[in-house]
């Protein structure tokens, strides 16, 4: 589908079939996605459960550094797909070409950064000897990832933001057969052990990078890089960080939630953090449906709002909300029924009879909470698509640090649940935050677009 069509069918199509043809495509990508890091754990729990907690243990500080990337190439996304309902392609061009120059930049800082410091991290964490060893094999690889990992998430932002979601889909496709391809190879019969997990993942991308580079720059006829335009220019760069920073706050406050909640888990021992680990990945899964929803659903606002079809914009939201419910309480209720099922088929190793049994019962208790997830996920889709990313950045960072951890620390100090507080903690929180998101949709102030005229092309 082309430019224009895709724009047509946003501003003026039925509103359940646009959300399903823009998010169907997301929910294959982020399904692919999911398969880097399914693949990953199936291959590594060959050697072992701490190894399994190790991919885990590392998980959120790599979401810490992808946040930032994701914060610029959802700013990105905010500012093109109203560029795009406005009809002021040149703009778009303009603004494309710079979050890819910020994102070259941030990616390269970062990988060596991360790579440097990176036994620091894991002793800072609390790992003990083995999960140190193996997490910090792990990271240190795959913060060479961080610069083409950057690169695919410009790619993403684009493309989604004129409205197309097949073609980012389509790439992380290869990217996943690759993956899936090289890590038994390198895990397995290079022995590699966890590092050629790592090893498999950064490949993946870096083989099809400079295809990528090449799509952004060769395709005229849509939202792409011109070569002139990739100079940093102080409006626009000042522009993408307004809208940029509270989610890079938000996600990154959300990140070292994540790292304290570890923490935690890990406390319980390896057992729970394996159970976790895998669960997570299981969860992720199912919550698909929801994930390719909110992502489709920031494009639909951002050009309904750059069109000034603010009814329409409201529309998309109520619509969205009511497709994400359906799909997680069909899908919780099969995670429910077949928790024991699923999650042994992760636990190929019958003595690892802790593992299944945390992982069992997580499964259980987090499957009641799926609805939650999806409304969160629809309402940060509306606010980043919308460009008032400061409301989720307050969702997002808020559910851990204002209301997940204090709740289990009070769970753990008045009860002996056990590893359990921290699943119903969960729960609780998501269904909080979805309140406090609601009341801030009904007060409108979502609504104002966040394109002006000032930037010259």
């Amino acid at each position: 589908m082309d430019y224009a069509y895709k724009r047509d069918l946003i501003l003026n199509g039925n509103m359940r079939k646009v959300l399903l043809t823009l998010s169907l495509p997301v929910m294959f990508n982020n399904l692919i996605q999911t398969l880097y890091s399914v693949a990953d754990m199936f291959w590594v729990s060959k050697l072992g459960a701490v190894e399994v907690a190790s991919t885990g243990f590392v998980w959120p500080v790599l979401f810490l550094i992808i946040s930032i990337g994701m914060s610029i190439t959802i700013a990105g996304t905010s500012l093109i797909s109203q560029y795009v309902g406005s009809n002021n392609k040149d703009k778009a061009n303009l603004t494309a070409a710079q979050i890819f120059s910020v994102s070259i930049i941030l990616g390269a800082v970062l990988s060596v950064l991360g790579y440097l410091i990176t036994p620091y991290i894991i002793r800072f964490m609390g790992a003990d000897e083995a999960l140190f060893k193996n997490s910090t094999i792990y990271l240190s690889i795959m913060f060479f990832d961080i610069p083409c990992y950057f690169i695919f998430l410009v790619f993403g932002a684009i493309r989604q933001a004129e409205g197309d979601t097949m073609s980012p889909m389509l790439l992380n496709v290869a990217g996943a057969i690759t993956n899936v391809i090289l890590d038994p190879l390198f895990i397995l019969k290079l022995n590699m052990g966890i590092g050629g997990a790592a090893l498999a993942t950064v490949l993946s991308k870096v083989i099809f990078t400079p295809f990528v580079i090449y799509l952004l720059i060769k395709n005229k006829d849509r939202v792409h890089i011109k070569l002139n335009y990739l100079k940093l220019r102080k409006k626009v760069v000042s522009k993408i960080l307004r809208v940029g920073v509270p989610t890079c706050i938000g996600q990154a406050g959300s990140s070292l939630g994540f790292i304290v909640l570890n923490a935690f888990i890990a406390s319980y021992g390896n057992n729970t953090m394996a159970a976790f680990n895998i669960g997570n990945n299981i969860n992720s899964i199912v919550m698909m449906p929801a994930l390719g929803i909110g992502t489709a659903l920031a494009s639909i606002i951002g050009q309904n709002l750059g069109a000034e079809q603010t009814d329409r914009a409201r529309e998309a939201f109520k619509t969205a909300v009511y497709l994400s419910t359906v799909m997680l309480v069909i899908g919780g209720a099969f995670l429910f029924l077949f928790a024991g099922n699923v999650i042994k088929i992760f636990v190929p190793n019958v003595q690892d009879i802790g593992v299944i049994t945390e992982g069992k019962y997580y499964l259980k208790v987090i499957s009641a909470g799926l609805p939650f997830m999806g409304i969160f996920q629809v309402l940060i889709g509306t606010f980043q698509g919308s460009g008032h990313t400061l409301y989720s950045m307050i969702m997002d960072a808020g559910r851990l640090w204002l209301i997940r951890l204090p709740m289990i620390i009070i769970f753990q100090n008045l009860t002996d649940l056990g590893s359990p507080v921290v699943w119903y903690s969960m729960i609780i929180s998501n269904g909080i935050t979805c309140i406090i998101g609601i009341l801030i949709y009904s007060t409108g102030k979502w609504e104002r677009k966040i394109i002006h005229k000032e930037i010259a092309i």
